[in-house]
């Protein structure tokens, strides 16, 4: 079996993007275009990918460092050119070479798979991934001969009318023995009206040698979307989110309305999890089975466990157990862990916090910075100040507390097990185990003296 390598075209700086980001960074369902490329052809177990960077090549570097090596492209002079600045790494290397371009998040591992088995069975020195599209204008096309047999590749700039009106369309990608790419490249020239080193040529001149060129017809144009503005940002976005959502339907997630439901790629859902429309779910976020994520509900890498339900609310780099209830209008900030069966209601919002097993913070409170143990309940309004204006300070709450309404518990304190924090109180001081802390001033009447602000009748 001979060796695969890959080169992927990533030195492009996308001026029609009109964008400080450069162009093969921008996100598809959360993640940079060139790496649903290189994640794809992982999946081929190739032995070296290369990839060619120059406009933001550090940035490029730092996303893919540990799935690719590098060879910089300098000048943009073509797509020729840019494979040439391969040479050093795979010129005198025996196997098959995928060329594809980091711009082409849509493509997927089994239409390369399909390509590269097609490439052997034709014995071919190159071989064109096509598509057939009623509207090629702007795509490179395939010209045949009468038998059906690759003759060239003809930019759109440079084809006349007769060539313009074939619907067979060049997506960019190929399949090349990897010594007679290397050795049809010294012989491209940039005679033509862009006065750029086209990699297309390589065809031209490996059918002049008499060698076998084929071409092998994607079965679904979409995937050969390249993204060169953000109108097909977007029509890349809408084609993956839908391939997304449809995987996880299929594995047994019901996603009620998927035009409005975003789903990153490297999201995990269990079966017979429900979710609600305008749901937004990123980064490596992994829900459990039968769950309920209802409308407008972020989750960003976090996990959540099985059985739990989710109202309107935001979560982010945190973990929530099993048979959890969380919101409505909740937000959960990074490293906070919920029990199971915790229960956190409408506008609570918890930071770095544990909250252990069958806690509840049903409303209205903030929790940062602290450590809550089994069976408490927080009332309405609640707060453990954290800050000090300096530090950041933490506050411990033993198992089977009880924390009155508009109670603020001042870090650094502790609160033991079985003890009553009564309402209203602002608690300064460590609350020992089963003792009952007031901290409040004695009310006091003045009577008559809300004439002074108008309040009574006269």
């Amino acid at each position: 079996m001979p060796n695969h390598y890959a080169i992927v075209l990533a030195a492009g700086q996308g001026t029609r993007m009109k964008s400080k980001l450069y162009k093969v960074l921008h996100p598809v369902c959360g993640k940079p275009m060139v790496e649903h490329v290189v994640e794809q052809i992982n999946h081929l177990n190739v032995d070296e990918i290369v990839t060619v960077v120059g406009h933001g090549a550090e940035a490029v570097e730092a996303h893919l460092k540990e799935n690719s090596s590098f060879v910089q492209q300098t000048e943009q002079l073509g797509t020729a050119h840019a494979v040439m600045q391969a040479r050093p790494l795979l010129e005198d290397k025996e196997g098959i070479t995928l060329v594809l371009c980091g711009d082409t998040p849509l493509l997927t591992s089994d239409t390369l798979s399909e390509l590269i088995m097609y490439h052997n069975e034709k014995k071919a020195k190159a071989t064109v991934l096509t598509a057939v599209t009623e509207n090629p204008t702007g795509y490179g096309r395939i010209v045949r001969s009468d038998l059906g047999i690759v003759e060239q590749i003809v930019e759109q700039k440079d084809a006349t009318d007769q060539i313009k009106a074939i619907k067979e369309i060049n997506t960019g990608t190929f399949c090349f023995d990897n010594k007679a790419l290397f050795a049809a490249l010294q012989k491209v020239t940039n005679d033509n009206a862009q006065e750029e080193f086209y990699l297309t040529d390589v065809i031209g001149i490996l059918r002049e040698q008499n060698e076998v060129v084929a071409a092998y017809s994607m079965h679904d144009f979409s995937e050969s979307l390249g993204v060169n503005d953000r109108v097909a940002l977007a029509e890349a976005q809408r084609l993956m989110q839908k391939r997304i959502n449809i995987k996880h339907m299929q594995q047994g997630v019901s996603i009620l309305d998927p035009l409005t439901t975003h789903i990153g790629s490297d999201v995990v859902i269990g079966a017979d999890t429900i979710i609600e429309p305008g749901v937004r779910l990123k980064g490596h976020t992994v829900i459990g089975e039968d769950c309920v994520i209802s409308g407008d509900t972020e989750i960003i890498d976090s996990t959540i466990g099985d059985k739990v339900v989710i109202r309107s609310s935001s979560i982010e780099e945190s973990v929530v157990g099993n048979e959890v209830q969380v919101g409505p209008y909740a937000h959960l900030r990074p490293q906070s862990k919920l029990g199971d069966t915790v229960k956190i209601g409408n506008f609570v919002e918890v930071k770095n916090a544990t909250i252990d097993q069958g806690s509840k913070i049903p409303h209205l409170s903030y929790i940062g910075d602290a450590d809550v143990g089994q069976d408490v309940n927080i009332g309405c309004g609640s707060i453990t100040v954290n800050y000090d204006g300096t530090n950041k300070h933490r506050t411990s709450i033993g198992d089977h507390v009880f924390v009155g309404c508009n109670s603020n518990l001042l870090a650094p304190v502790t609160i033991e097990s079985h003890s009553f924090i009564a309402a209203g109180s602002t608690i300064t001081k460590n609350v020992p185990e089963h003792a009952l802390a007031i901290a409040r001033a004695r009310q006091t009447n003045k009577e008559g003296y809300a004439k002074k602000f108008g309040y009574s009748k006269k």
